[in-house]
C-alpha cells in the first residue's frame, strides 16, 4: 500500500498523545504524578496537541475533506465511523480530568476518578478502533491479523509511556515504577515487532491468481499483458513495492531506534540524575518518534491488496 504521509502522522502522533493522556490519569489514581500544576499542564497540552494535530492530518487524505463529517454518520458499520465518534467523546472525560487535576485537584473525591477511569477506557478504544480500521480490511493479508491491534495499543502505551519519563524529568521527578514499566514495555515492544515481521514474511494471504481469476483447475495463471499503459490509482495506491534489501534496512532501523536505544537511554533514568538523566530520556523520545514513524512507514508499505494479484504478482 502507498504509505501517505497524513496518515503515517496521525496514526503515530495520535496514539502517542492518546497513550501520554492514558498515563497522566492512570499516574495521578495511582498516587505517582507530582502535585506539580506546571507538569501536569504541560503533559495535557502535549497528549491534546498530538491527538488534535493527528485528527486534523488524517483529513489531509481525503479527498473532500469538507466531508469529512458525514462519516461520523456510518458508526453502526464502519471502524473509521467508529474511530471519529470516539475521539470526540474522548475529549469530554480527558478534558474534564484534566481541568480537575489542575484546578480542582482535592475536590469531587468519588465522581473524578470515575471520569478518569471513563477517559482511560475511552483513549484505549478509540485506538483500539484506529488499528480495526486497517484490521477489518480482508483483502490486506499483512493487516487483517490479530498482531494489528494489539500493536497500536501497545505502541501506543510505548510511545506516551517515553513521553511521561521524559516529561517527569524535565520537571525535576522521576518515578520508578514508570520507568520500569516504560523499561518493559520496550522489551515487550521489540519481541512483539518481530514477531509480527515474522508471521508476515511467513504466511500470505489465500488469495492467488488462480483463485482471483477463477482459472485455477486449468493450471497456473501468469499475466500475459499490462492491463494498462500507463500506471491508474489502484496499481499507485494499492500496488506499492518495496525493495526486500531496502525493507530489511528499514527494519533494523525501526527496531534499533523505536525500542532498543529508549531502552537504552531510559535506563540512565534510573540511576542518573540531574542533566544527564533529562537529556537521555529526552533523547529516548526523539529516538523512539522516529523509529515509530519508520515502523508505521513499513506498516503501509509491507502490505499488500489482493486487486495486485491482477497486476502480476504471484501472491498478496
Amino acid at each position: 500500500m502507498h504509505p501517505a504521509k497524513s496518515v503515517i502522522f496521525f496514526t503515530t502522533a495520535s496514539g502517542a498523545g492518546y497513550g501520554l493522556v492514558f498515563l497522566l490519569i492512570a499516574a495521578d489514581l495511582a498516587g505517582l504524578l507530582p502535585a506539580s500544576f506546571w507538569l501536569s499542564f504541560t503533559g495535557y497540552a502535549v497528549g491534546f496537541a498530538l491527538i488534535i494535530g493527528g485528527l486534523l492530518s488524517s483529513t489531509f487524505h481525503l479527498g473532500h475533506p469538507e466531508r469529512a463529517w458525514r462519516a461520523l454518520t456510518q458508526w453502526r458499520s464502519s471502524w473509521l465511523s467508529r474511530e471519529g465518534v470516539m475521539a470526540i467523546f474522548t475529549f469530554l472525560p480527558t478534558g474534564l480530568f484534566a481541568l480537575h487535576q489542575l484546578f480542582w485537584p482535592g475536590d469531587f473525591p468519588v465522581l473524578a476518578p470515575l471520569v478518569g477511569l471513563a477517559g482511560m477506557a475511552a483513549a484505549a478504544v478509540t485506538v483500539y478502533c484506529t488499528a480495526m480500521i486497517y484490521a477489518s480490511l480482508k483483502p490486506v493479508h499483512g493487516w487483517h491479523n490479530g498482531y494489528v491491534p494489539v500493536g497500536y495499543l501497545l505502541f501506543s502505551l510505548i510511545t506516551g509511556l517515553v513521553l511521561v519519563n521524559a516529561l517527569f524529568a524535565v520537571f525535576g521527578f522521576s518515578s520508578l515504577p514508570l520507568l520500569l514499566v516504560g523499561l518493559g514495555a520496550l522489551a515487550l515492544g521489540l519481541v512483539f515487532k518481530v514477531a509480527y515481521w515474522r508471521f508476515l514474511d511467513g504466511t500470505q494471504s489465500l488469495s492467488t491468481p488462480e483463485s482471483a481469476t477463477g482459472l485455477g483447475e486449468f493450471g497456473r495463471v501468469r499475466l500475459f499483458e499490462a492491463p494498462h499503459t500507463e500506471a491508474n490509482y489502484l496499481m499507485q495506491e494499492m500496488g506499492f513495492r518495496i525493495a526486500r534489501k531496502h525493507a530489511a534496512k528499514l527494519r533494523r532501523i525501526a527496531l534499533l531506534c523505536a525500542f532498543m536505544l529508549p531502552f537504552l537511554l531510559t535506563l540512565p533514568g534510573i540511576f542518573a540524575t540531574g542533566l544527564v538523566g533529562v537529556l537521555c530520556l529526552c533523547l529516548a523520545v526523539v529516538s523512539c518518534a522516529v523509529g515509530m514513524v519508520t515502523e508505521r512507514w513499513l506498516f503501509f508499505a509491507e502490505a499488500r491488496h489482493t486487486v495486485s494479484l491482477y497486476y502480476g504478482t504471484a501472491h498478496a
